[in-house]
């Protein structure tokens, strides 16, 4: 079984083009995340319709992606992002929430901080 790594679960705030490929999606940790993404960290993207979820990670000997879609419904993507955030802290309990579909009042209740990409 795969396993993400845990303690540093990041999700994007804005959509991503789900087309993009490992390199790309590293490309945009390292450039508009403001991460770097060969760290034990996992990144969380989502589409514009919230249909589809890939995360990215490196497990110290190359990137691995999970890419999952819903087949009705949307996943409930991390609430109360702060202005200007880019990504936001998730736990892996929050990850579990999202991946399984659980509404946003569960999410809200979760306590989470924010990253501003300088």
């Amino acid at each position: 079984m795969m396993r993400f790594p845990v303690n540093n679960l990041f999700a994007a705030t804005a959509p991503t083009d789900l087309r993009l490929s490992f390199d790309r999606l590293a490309g945009l940790v390292r450039d508009h995340l403001g991460a770097d993404p060969r760290v034990a960290s996992a990144f969380i993207f989502h589409n514009r319709n919230r249909t589809h979820l890939k995360i990215l990670w490196h497990d110290g000997r190359g990137y691995c992606l999970f890419y999952k879609r819903l087949d009705r419904g949307v996943y409930r993507i991390p609430l109360a992002i702060p202005a200007g955030a880019r990504r936001v802290q998730v736990t892996a309990h929050e990850l579990e929430l999202v991946l399984d579909g659980l509404d946003e009042a569960m999410l809200r209740k979760a306590k989470r901080s924010a990253h501003v990409a300088r």
